[in-house]
């Protein structure tokens, strides 16, 4: 992998932690601050589970499943190296596997913030931002390519 895809990977990760930290030190858990009234609020939020808390608590199973995860989309990287849109997608999701589970192993939670006032839709972060997009992206080039 070259240099400059790593680096971009790390920032990705760099910026996430950033992101989380400065929403811990600046607000109480649970405390909420309207961003745009009616659309995004900032909500200190810790996750020990998956969407919507799902199977809240087992932060070793979400741990293990992170690492083989990122192992396995590293894989992918390289076999699919030449396809630019498969490289950008699977890069977001080796940025937001890696982020979620810095948190989950230093802190047994993730620290979610972001949230949809407009909506019923689960409080997420960066990490979970890179992996819908990479996800998306991903789906698009197999789409693309059928």
């Amino acid at each position: 992998m070259p240099v400059l895809y790593i680096i971009g990977i790390i920032v990705l990760i760099v910026i996430d932690q950033l992101v989380k930290h400065f929403v811990v030190a600046s607000l109480a858990l649970g405390q909420s601050v309207s961003v745009v009234n009616g659309v995004l609020s900032i909500t200190r939020i810790n996750n020990t589970g998956a969407a919507w808390s799902i199977l809240s608590g087992h932060q070793l199973v979400f741990v293990v499943i992170a690492i083989l995860a990122a192992v396995l989309v590293t894989y992918f990287i390289f076999k699919y190296w030449s396809n630019v849109q498969y490289r950008f997608g699977l890069g977001l999701l080796l940025a937001g596997t890696l982020g979620n589970v810095i948190d989950r192993i230093f802190n047994n939670h993730v620290v979610d913030m972001f949230q949809l006032d407009f909506i019923n839709f689960p409080i997420f972060n960066c990490a979970d931002m890179y992996l819908t997009f990479g996800i998306l992206i991903l789906a698009i080039a197999i789409i693309r390519e059928n």
